[in-house]
């Protein structure tokens, strides 16, 4: 029994003496992330059709703040039923608020919205998911072009898309090249 009693003695002293790294404490003043995940890819899927697809190659979930971080994030959103995508876009960084699914991208934004041959490429975009807007901040530049050689560069942009209005909050200035519609009747017509 003494020797038992030395034996755990002796053991606990050895414990005592040691520490054991359990990572960054919250009083190192930088919260670690409740889940880190890689190579990720996430479908949103509503009535059994894709409605969009999420790719990052980095993942990190913050449950306290309701948030997850994203590296070289990337997404396609599908519409007639999941089967043709009518818009994309990728960013170097993005962080999603997990409540609201407000998307805040940064670095080499791109998106691209098939559906208005629209392509708009800017450092920093903001997505509200509730009243349907994109914004940047008001002193970014934003290049806005489409294939038929249209393209803008402005400062600041808001965009509605429940309106399908936008606008700059600063300088603009570039091409706009319109279809004339009255040349494609009169082609038509000749046939």
């Amino acid at each position: 029994m003494k020797k038992n009693i030395l034996s755990f003695l002796g053991i606990f002293l050895l414990l005592a003496g040691c520490t054991f790294d359990y990572g960054e404490s919250e009083s190192s003043g930088e919260e670690m992330p409740d889940l880190v995940m890689e190579n990720v890819q996430y479908v949103r899927v509503r009535s059994a059709d894709p409605i969009a697809k999420f790719q990052a190659e980095r993942a990190e979930r913050y449950e306290r703040r309701g948030v997850m971080k994203l590296q070289k994030f990337s997404f396609e959103q599908y519409g007639k039923r999941g089967t043709e995508v009518n818009a994309s876009g990728s960013a170097v960084n993005a962080s999603v608020d997990i409540n609201t699914s407000d998307i805040l991208m940064e670095n080499g934004v791109r998106i691209e919205v098939n559906s208005e041959d629209i392509i708009i490429e800017t450092d920093q975009l903001e997505w509200k998911d509730e009243p349907k807007t994109l914004s940047t901040g008001e002193s970014n530049e934003v290049v806005i072009s489409q294939e038929s050689g249209t393209r803008f560069t402005g400062i600041g942009l808001f965009a509605d898309a429940r309106r399908r209005t936008w606008e700059f909050m600063g300088e603009v200035g570039g091409t706009y090249y319109q279809e004339d519609d009255e040349e494609e009747e009169i082609e038509e017509e000749e046939e």
